[in-house]
C-alpha cells in the first residue's frame, strides 16, 4: 500500500473529499516530522511509537574498493510497535510459517 492507496481507504472509510483525505495525511506527517526533529517521542496508542536514536560514528569499507571509509554520526527515526499492532500480526494460535 503507497500513500494514494492510503487516501483512497481514508476516503471510503470516513466520506471525506480525497483533498480533505490527502490534507490530513500530509498534516499527520508534518506533525510527526516536526516532533521526531525536535528530539520528541511521538506515540499513537494501539499502533506504535516513533523516536529518534542516534548512531555513533564508526569504520566502514568500501564494497568496491576494499578502502576504509570514515561514516559520520547520525540520528535516524525508529518505529516500535505496540502490543495490540503485534497481537495483530501475529495472532494466538495461529501456526508458524517455517
Amino acid at each position: 500500500m503507497n500513500q494514494a492507496d492510503l487516501i483512497d481507504a481514508v476516503t471510503s472509510a470516513s466520506g471525506l473529499t480525497k483533498g480533505d483525505a490527502a490534507r490530513v495525511m500530509h498534516e499527520l506527517f508534518q506533525k510527526i516530522t516536526t516532533a521526531l526533529s525536535h528530539g520528541e517521542e511521538v506515540r499513537i496508542t494501539g499502533f506504535g511509537s516513533f523516536a529518534v536514536t542516534e548512531r555513533a560514528a564508526r569504520e566502514g569499507r568500501n564494497p568496491r574498493t576494499g578502502e576504509v571509509v570514515q561514516i559520520p554520526a547520525s540520528k535516524a527515526a525508529k518505529f516500535k510497535p505496540a502490543k495490540q499492532l503485534r497481537d495483530t500480526l501475529n495472532p494466538a494460535g495461529s501456526p508458524e510459517e517455517d
